[in-house]
């Protein structure tokens, strides 16, 4: 039976180690728990990224995107963590974390998490760089058609 899942949209940051022990602790049907990091890159000489998001709209939307995982994977828990605000390279932007009695079910709805988080979430990305440059970030095609690639894809 899975738990109820974890779904925050925070400006400080998280901790990985602490959030997967979370997501197991006195759980004896977790055989396995994916997870992927997010980290802000220093391309270009970025200082910053800065993500603007709508309170509420975007949880909401997170919790839509982590109920079609829970629907389509045997999951027994799940934890998204997205930050916003300014967040430095080499800091976490997101969190994601599955949960599954097996791995197979635990990777490929983790791989679905993010490629629908980076899609669908609605946040907004302004890079700021050295000498006061900035550019807001665009959506990218590649990034597009990995998402829609689970629209096919039965889990």
């Amino acid at each position: 039976m899975p738990g109820v899942p974890t779904v925050r949209v925070q400006e400080a940051p998280f901790d990985p180690g602490a959030e997967t022990a979370a997501l197991s602790a006195g759980r004896v049907d977790v055989g396995g728990i994916a997870s992927f990091v997010g980290l802000c890159r220093a391309d270009d000489g970025l200082e910053a990224l800065v993500l603007e998001h709508y309170p509420g709209m975007t949880e909401r939307a997170i919790r839509t995107i982590v109920e079609t995982a829970l629907a389509r994977w045997p999951l027994t828990g799940c934890t998204v963590i997205h930050r916003v605000g300014r967040i430095r390279p080499g800091e976490g932007i997101v969190l994601v974390l599955t949960a599954s009695a097996h791995r197979v079910a635990a990777l490929e709805s983790c791989a679905f998490l993010i490629d629908w988080l980076k899609t669908r979430a609605p946040f907004w990305k302004r890079e700021e760089f050295a000498g006061g440059g900035e550019r807001w970030v665009a959506a990218r095609a590649d990034d597009d058609a990995r998402a829609a690639g689970w629209e096919s894809t039965a889990g």
